[in-house]
């Protein structure tokens, strides 16, 4: 494919999409009707089906029966982490071999047109971004994620949570389903907002901002605490009557579904002539600028509180007035604590 009929590269080489980001038509008013028609295949396709197909099959597949989730037992626990880490590696692994192994399509439709196995920097263990990522992912990572599964799946089998059954409750549970992508996206921006908190972001967030030039394996690359927060969105099927089937699929959107945004790449190539959209830049603006898009698009809470950056000359305009309006704030703090500490010296 050629990616200049779609965007354009800058004199260091980087693309960028001709179209501006944009958020879901999903919050407007007035209502876009026949915009949210076009958009709505977005929603289901190809991440969130593929999400929800996953947890049924987690479901049937690869955990034990009810009871035997009763109790804890290191037997059907190490398996389940197993299938998680098998999971993980073979779709975070197909981006990667595809993309940033064999390069099958170079840096075509690529944002940052260096590869991170080019680079090599001292924030990383060894120097290599690749490998720092996946340490964090399967040492930490993958052990956390299968402890929120184990314990939300142990509070369903003992009927300490309300369990919801399709068959009793099939419109109620559908709908449920169709606003986990909801449920994802708000819990992610409050989460997102809150570790971008100075002391929260110097002792958590950093970790994951080491990878400026994210790819696949800087999905899940986090310290510890972002990991627990961040998968621990399933917990909200604690508190929400729900069904332990949609409650995996709240987990899966969150764990397989932090890969579209860090893949780097504005559509992945299937063919020469054919691909589909990562919708990863609005996250890579994030990774990019750092506050800006903490959310990902579907709810429009960035346009809300002034923090939306489409990509565009306008939104650059706007982020830099943010930015004077902040270092003018600070400066006035600044200035103030230095009065103040000096009619405490005169006295």
């Amino acid at each position: 494919m050629d990616d200049l009929l779609y965007g354009q590269r800058n004199k260091r080489g980087d693309w960028a999409p001709n179209e501006p980001a944009a958020t879901a038509p999903l919050f407007v008013f007035p209502p876009q009707p026949l915009k949210l028609l076009r958009w709505l295949p977005h929603y289901f396709f190809p991440y969130n089906l593929l999400f929800a197909a996953s947890a049924v099959a987690w479901w049937h597949l690869a955990l034990p029966d009810v009871e035997t989730m009763q109790t804890l037992s290191w037997s059907w626990i190490v398996r389940l982490f197993f299938i998680n880490a098998v999971a993980v590696f073979l779709f975070y692994g197909a981006f990667e071999l595809k993309l940033y192994i064999r390069r099958s399509q170079g840096n075509r439709f690529k944002y940052d047109c260096k590869f991170p196995a080019d680079q090599r920097s001292k924030v990383f263990v060894f120097e290599r971004q690749n490998l720092d990522n996946m340490m964090r992912t399967f040492g930490t990572g993958l052990p956390i994620w299968t402890g929120i599964q184990v314990a939300v799946l142990m509070a369903y089998a003992n009927g300490w949570v309300p369990w919801l059954t399709f068959a009793e409750h099939p419109v109620y549970l559908f709908c449920l389903a169709l606003v986990v992508p909801v449920i994802h996206e708000t819990h992610f921006f409050l989460l997102h907002r809150a570790i971008h908190w100075g002391p929260l972001y110097k002792w958590v967030h950093s970790v994951h901002h080491n990878s400026v030039n994210p790819s696949p394996w800087s999905s899940l690359s986090m310290h510890p605490v972002e990991q627990f927060f961040y998968l621990g969105t399933m917990f909200w099927h604690l508190l929400i009557p729900s069904n332990p089937i949609i409650a995996l699929y709240q987990l899966h959107v969150a764990g397989f579904g932090a890969i579209p945004g860090h893949v780097g790449f504005d559509k992945v190539e299937i063919t020469d002539r054919t691909g589909f959209d990562s919708h990863a830049y609005i996250h890579h603006l994030h990774h990019k600028y750092f506050e800006v898009n903490y959310g990902d698009g579907l709810i429009p809470f960035d346009r809300w509180f002034g923090t939306f950056h489409d990509g565009s000359k306008d939104g650059e305009r706007q982020m830099q007035e943010r930015y004077q309006k902040k270092k003018a704030r600070m400066n006035a703090k600044a200035e103030a604590l230095k009065r103040k500490q000096s009619t405490g010296a005169e006295v």
